[in-house]
């Protein structure tokens, strides 16, 4: 084990989206969605800085009024992943820098999550980590919950929309299944490599972008928790949200 590289959080914020166009700047008991993610992250002492990385004037400029550090990002990136690709080359990062995706639709974002995904990185070994966590076989079921399996080293095996492991025997029916939590870090060779691959055969399959890293054999270590987050996807959410947000 050796010490933590420079760790740095980066928020993509696109404007358009098909459910809830203009999502990072929703308001929430005041602020902005954006907002909300960014002083969250920032609470985080093993990031050194957290960034916005935006497509938008207005997202910019609200994010500027609020002294928030943004960057101003190509808007036909087909991932935030690649948004935030662009915003490091911006940036001038060092090439030893882990970097953390943090999803900007995670308003009541916990601030463990930043720490339990740089954490690993003190083994050199480690390349791109991710989170997830126990559900019921029910849970399982719904396609919109991604899966994932992992060996006993945490590396993942396989990420799906199917209910994985699939249990043929009765014997096994107590085993549980993981969700995985869509945030991860990675080296800044591991988002280098994977930003510059086409989209692979499994990825287009179950659409899951992380199945790129893993047909390239690039390793995902997964950490497992007991947060559970809630993004918000639709403008419905919103009340959901403001309610765990007063609590």
């Amino acid at each position: 084990m050796t010490s933590l590289p420079p760790c740095y959080g980066i928020i993509p914020a696109r404007y358009q989206s098909h459910r809830f166009p203009g999502k990072p700047l929703a308001d929430i008991l005041g602020k902005p969605m954006f907002y909300w993610v960014y002083e969250r992250a920032c609470r985080c002492s093993l990031l050194k800085k957290v960034w916005l990385a935006t497509d938008d004037e207005r997202i910019y400029a609200a994010a500027e009024k609020l002294g928030v550090p943004v960057v101003m990002t190509d808007p036909n990136h087909p991932s935030g992943s690649d948004r935030i690709m662009e915003a490091v080359e911006h940036l001038g990062l060092c090439e030893d820098s882990v970097i953390v995706n943090i999803q900007g639709d995670e308003p009541a974002l916990d601030e463990n999550m930043p720490r339990l995904l740089v954490e690993p990185f003190a083994d050199p070994a480690i390349q791109v980590t991710t989170l997830a966590r126990i559900i019921n076989a029910v849970e399982a079921e719904n396609p919109d919950r991604v899966k994932v399996v992992r060996g006993q080293d945490g590396r993942a095996l396989y990420f799906s929309r199917s209910k994985i492991p699939h249990i043929r025997d009765e014997e096994h029916s107590d085993i549980h299944y993981l969700l995985h939590i869509g945030l991860y870090a990675y080296r800044l060779s591991a988002l280098k490599t994977f930003t510059s691959l086409p989209p692979s055969p499994l990825e287009q399959i179950e659409k899951l972008e992380q199945l790129r890293l893993l047909e390239a054999g690039i390793s995902i270590h997964v950490v497992l928790t007991d947060y559970d987050g809630f993004g918000v996807d639709r403008p419905e959410d919103l009340d959901l949200i403001t309610v765990r947000l007063k609590r």
